[in-house]
């Protein structure tokens, strides 16, 4: 029998707030726009490098393919299953709005805070340096060694330094930060004609892999010996994918590359208050979005081991399959068409990224739980000053530089940070989708145009997977998962200083 609380209820003025329609943003996306925020904000570089990572941690062909499939999976289902909450909830701030309202606000501003601090901020500072890197193939003046203020010493681990990479990185967070504060038109020209170019040239990778510099030798290699685990990498000491366990652990512990590919699928969602019909669009971006780009990616890794060997795959310089597939299709212009390829792919990424996050940090300010200004529109109508913070953050997460004293070697702080909050970003979406549930309690008689594909049976197959990832990143992976939680928590306190300046604001 149903309990009172649940037979009883009546819509609230919270449901209404967080179900109504945002009237103060320009309506200007329409269900094309928002699929390309979905789609580009998904594709950066990560196809071009992770797979090379995961086929010395996997080990094999088959099982490297079925590790894309898993990361595929939980992203789709995860897509489909938010699509309820943005049918229900189509506010601007998507993700946050969500935990505020299936949870509580502190549920909301922990997920606003490792979003500021981290995911969003590191994800654009890692892909604007990633445009770079690519520009130096072109311009060879732009390199991470290359120094306009040559490395600081802070400690003896960690410096401060601008290289020409760097300063390129920086330029271009402004560059596009600023096109943003023009207005959604600009930012929505920018994604459609970057987000098909780049779709475009992923298309013609796979097309040139599978058609072109297809090898019978790479073939009978991958496909003749698909499920033969060889050249595994020790996950822990005396553990690979050799053994059945070893190969379940590999396949949990790949994921991190895979599902950093695919992430960001979710942005869209914090930009619904600018999505036309958002309860018919957003769903539907959501679930077109995350298909397209999962199928291409497959298909892409099918083409990497159409052309290359699987050992190829495995030591590829750099982690750069891509450039080493096009490297047998076009000798000796590979590196350049791929650098092409991959400065357009993170360019519209990082226009994706920045258009995005300011919308989560605005809903964050409109609850007194970010900088007032953040939640103020300019005569665009578009966050400026959310993107300006934003955007200068992210700048300055392009300068700290890591040290290996032993050898010499500079790494970058962000590099470092994002995989730190992988696990963290998986837990928030993990709680997300468990809002699917609690607000089929808590909120009955809410209007929902469009109900979780599958409900319950899809939703809990991705919080299980999910969770099961989790478990075997914090034992086997604890040096990159728990400080990740550790940043979720450094939050905390900032929540109670903000909601208690909101409390004595009028």
């Amino acid at each position: 029998m149903d309990s009172p609380a649940v037979t009883t209820r009546t819509t609230t003025p919270a449901d209404t707030h967080a179900s109504g329609l945002d009237t103060e943003f320009t309506r200007g996306l329409g269900l094309y726009d928002s699929t390309m925020v979905v789609v580009g904000s998904m594709i950066g570089s990560g196809i071009f490098l992770v797979s090379a990572d995961m086929a010395r941690t996997i080990g094999s062909p088959g099982w490297m393919l079925v590790g894309w499939l898993i990361a595929g999976v939980l992203t789709v289902t995860a897509a489909l299953s938010y699509g309820e909450l943005a049918a229900m909830m189509p506010r601007a701030g998507g993700q946050y709005v969500y935990l505020r309202e299936a949870f509580s606000p502190i549920w909301g501003f922990l997920y606003g805070w490792t979003l500021f601090l981290v995911i969003q901020s590191g994800t654009i500072a890692a892909v604007a340096v990633g445009f770079a890197r690519y520009s130096g193939v072109l311009v060879p003046w732009i390199a991470e060694d290359h120094y306009l203020v040559r490395p600081i010493h802070l400690t003896s681990g960690y410096a401060l330094s601008l290289s020409t990479a760097q300063f390129v990185g920086v330029a271009l967070i402004a560059l596009l930060t600023w096109t943003n504060t023009r207005g959604l038109h600009y930012g929505r020209i920018i994604q459609n004609i970057f987000t098909t170019a780049k779709g475009g040239a992923l298309i013609a990778l796979i097309l040139a892999g599978l058609l072109i510099g297809r090898s019978s030798a790479a073939v009978a290699d991958n496909f003749g010996n698909l499920w033969t685990v060889r050249g595994a990498s020790d996950i822990v000491p005396g553990l690979n994918a050799a053994s059945a366990f070893g190969l379940f652990i590999a396949l949990c512990v790949a994921q991190t590359g895979s599902l950093f590919s695919a992430d960001a699928w979710n942005n869209i969602t914090f930009t619904a208050g600018e999505v036309k019909d958002p309860r018919r669009n957003i769903p539907l971006s959501l679930a077109l979005g995350t298909a397209a780009v999962i199928g291409l990616y497959l298909l892409a890794n099918l083409a990497y081991l159409a052309t290359l060997t699987f050992a190829q795959v495995q030591h590829a310089p750099s982690d750069r399959v891509a450039t080493a597939t096009l490297d047998v299709v076009f000798p000796g212009a590979g590196a350049v068409i791929m650098a092409v390829g991959i400065m357009i792919s993170t360019f519209g990424c990082d226009n994706g990224l920045i258009l995005a996050g300011a919308r989560a940090y605005y809903a964050m300010a409109k609850d007194g739980l970010f900088f007032r200004s953040a939640g103020e529109l300019n005569a665009a109508r578009v966050p400026a000053w959310g993107l300006v913070l934003q955007g200068v953050w992210s700048a300055i997460l392009v300068l700290p530089r890591t040290f290996d004293p032993a050898t010499g070697a500079y790494g970058n702080l962000y590099s470092n940070l994002l995989d730190y909050v992988v696990s963290a970003a998986l837990i928030f979406y993990v709680l997300t989708i468990l809002g699917v549930f609690r607000l089929r309690q808590t909120r009955p008689t809410a209007d929902r145009p469009y109900k979780a594909f599958g409900y319950p049976l899809v939703p809990a197959l991705y919080i299980v997977g999910a969770l099961t990832i989790l478990g075997v990143l914090f034992i086997y992976r604890p040096s990159t998962t728990w400080p990740g939680l550790a940043i979720v928590l450094l939050g905390v306190p900032v929540y109670f200083y903000w909601a208690s300046q909101a409390r004595k604001s009028p």
